[in-house]
């Protein structure tokens, strides 16, 4: 048996993917779950009318993307009742993510009880943070008790992406040092010493870090008391401000930077300081992880704008040219994985399409290999 489906549940979707060893046989996504006159009423309901669309003779395993592992996770892991109840217990750490998840794997489990299911978590990758980096400067024993520290996200992405620059240099995994830049609507960086993720920007929730779409990203922890204290907003609504209504979306009223693009092309002075405030976070975290790093082989770009967006690309590496990193404007305009530097460049830097699907299913395959 060589099949694996790749089921990644989100908040109102679920995507789907069916692999055949490395070749994808059918993939699709059902959106709009739970959503009133839309799509499934549930994720059980989109899981189920997923699996009967499909034909599974011989699938091997079902990957899952779980969004929070907690310290708990830390590899890719074959799914049972203790570790369903584990992650349930996790719940409070991502609330909008990981319901969806469980919701999945239990009606995979149901409608498949002789395949195993493989539990892989965005945290896991980040779990050779090393405690410098993963703790926060408050009492020790708050933090240990409410289970506050860095935990990072993306770390799927991160892997796939990271494994594939190695491939691009021609270099063993274990040598390369990479800074990754997963920009998506939701964004994040990360610092990658030979296959080990040594600092990222997203901490105890996907909050923190670069400024995204919809979240602000870094910001003074006083902002939230003032909103408290001389706004009167509730805890829940400073939640969904800094959650939902910050970022791009708050800046300049759209979250899409296609949109602020445009909109900055034609002179619109907020969407001019969106982009300069995006693009400054985003050279400050390089900044940053090249000095941790010491020494760094490639700078990669990957997601939704970091894919496409030649002009975030530039400005984001714009003068570091004295570190050896430098973007030619001719590779950056084209498209697929590539070098976008010049030649000669002591640093590479990259485009590269995740895959998270494909990391998934390389990840519940090894883990059913290795139960075997």
């Amino acid at each position: 048996m060589s099949k694996v489906l790749v089921l990644n549940c989100g908040s109102s979707s679920v995507k789907y993917r069916l692999y055949d060893d490395d070749h994808v046989l059918d993939k699709g996504v059902v959106e709009r779950v739970g959503e009133p006159g839309g799509g499934p009423a549930d994720h059980a309901g989109a899981v189920r009318q997923i699996l009967a669309g499909l034909d599974l003779t011989g699938l091997a395993a079902v990957g899952h993307r779980v969004v929070h592992g907690g310290r708990r996770f830390t590899t890719p892991t074959l799914v049972d009742d203790a570790v369903l109840a584990a992650i349930t217990d996790l719940v409070p750490l991502a609330p909008l993510h990981n319901p969806a998840n469980l919701a999945g794997i239990a009606m995979a489990r149901e409608a498949l009880p002789g395949v195993p299911q493989v539990a892989v978590f965005d945290t896991a990758f980040h779990h050779t943070l090393p405690e410098s980096a993963a703790t926060y400067a408050i009492d020790r024993d708050i933090a240990q008790r409410y289970g506050i520290r860095r935990y990072g996200f993306h770390g799927t992405s991160h892997a796939y992406v990271s494994r594939r620059t190695a491939e691009l240099l021609g270099r063993p995994y274990a040598e390369v040092n990479t800074i990754t830049l997963h920009l998506g609507n939701g964004a994040s960086a990360c610092a990658v010493a030979g296959g080990r993720s040594i600092a990222t920007s997203m901490g105890m929730s996907p909050l923190e870090g670069l400024v995204m779409g919809t979240r602000s990203g870094d910001l003074d922890p006083t902002v939230v008391f003032h909103l408290r204290r001389e706004g009167g907003m509730g805890v829940d609504e400073i939640d969904d401000l800094l959650n939902h209504r910050s970022g791009l979306l708050g800046l300049t009223g759209a979250n899409d930077m296609r949109e602020v693009l445009a909109r900055r092309a034609a002179g619109d002075e907020a969407a001019m300081l969106a982009f300069d405030i995006y693009c400054r976070r985003l050279t400050g975290y390089v900044g940053a992880y090249y000095a941790l790093l010491g020494r760094v082989d490639a700078v990669t770009f990957t997601a939704g704008v970091g894919e496409h967006s030649g002009p975030v690309r530039a400005a984001a590496l714009a003068g570091l040219g004295r570190l050896g990193v430098a973007v030619d404007p001719e590779r950056n305009a084209g498209s697929g994985d590539r070098f976008i530097s010049p030649d000669g460049a002591q640093v590479a830097v990259c485009v590269v399409s995740t895959d998270e699907e494909r990391e998934i299913a390389r990840a519940a395959r090894a883990v059913v290999s290795d139960g075997n």
